[in-house]
């Protein structure tokens, strides 16, 4: 199966992180500390246009685990962002806000979808450049403390989105450092950052997709597109 189709699990507008809720449950967020680090949180994407960042992504399914893979991610608004594989070299993921655009270099192959309609975990991901509102997205939140920041443990908001439940590790200046989704099939996406830019220079043309010669395109099936 190829990892595009593996990875179908995907959120409407924000993602990526999972472990298991534990039994203590706060009050929907209705806590202080709670409702001050979210906040916090939202502050610092929805303030930024632009965000560079490094990333390390593992992923596994059944037990069986994917070979990692990294590389640098650009976002900027609205729901525009490029991720730059150097392993494995020559992968490359792209949104321009309307499609997305993911070019596997050993088979000289492209897949395009729909962003809204995108399966793909990393679609989301955009969520850092949209709109973040952490309680419209999620729902039963809870902290542990972390040896560099916090973990923030999630339940998904309704039974309608791919994934049950999300963890992300905050860092000193609420930035997002890891971030693991739990998908209902069984999944684990596990994302680490480093080195975050908040605002550097991008060029527009990073979000333009330009497929390399000879490569095949194809349309990604999607749910959407399936009731055609």
């Amino acid at each position: 199966m190829r990892q595009s189709e593996v990875m179908s699990l995907v959120f409407s507008a924000i993602v990526v992180l999972s472990l298991v809720v534990g039994p203590q449950r706060l009050a929907a967020a209705t806590g202080p500390d709670i409702d001050h680090l979210l906040t916090e949180v939202e502050h610092h994407y929805n303030r930024a246009q632009t965000l560079s960042v490094y990333f390390t992504e593992t992923y596994s399914i059944a037990g069986r685990k994917h070979r990692p893979e990294s590389g640098q991610l650009l976002l900027r608004k609205p729901g525009r962002m490029r991720w730059i594989y150097s392993e494995p070299a020559g992968k490359l993921f792209v949104s321009d806000g309307h499609n997305v655009y993911l070019y596997t270099a050993d088979d000289n192959r492209v897949e395009q979808s729909k962003l809204k309609a995108s399966h793909d975990m990393r679609a989301p991901l955009a969520f850092l450049l949209g709109k973040l509102d952490m309680k419209k997205e999620f729902r039963s939140f809870e902290t542990k403390p972390a040896q560099n920041g916090t973990y923030l443990l999630a339940q998904a908001k309704n039974d309608r989105v791919p994934y049950g439940k999300v963890q992300m590790l905050i860092g000193q200046a609420f930035e997002i450092k890891d971030l693991t989704v739990d998908g209902r099939d069984g999944s684990v996406l596990h994302f680490s950052f480093h080195d975050e830019v908040v605002n550097p220079a991008i060029a527009d043309q990073e979000f333009h997709f330009v497929p390399p010669p000879g490569a095949d395109l194809v349309q990604a099936v999607t749910a959407e597109s399936g009731d055609n």
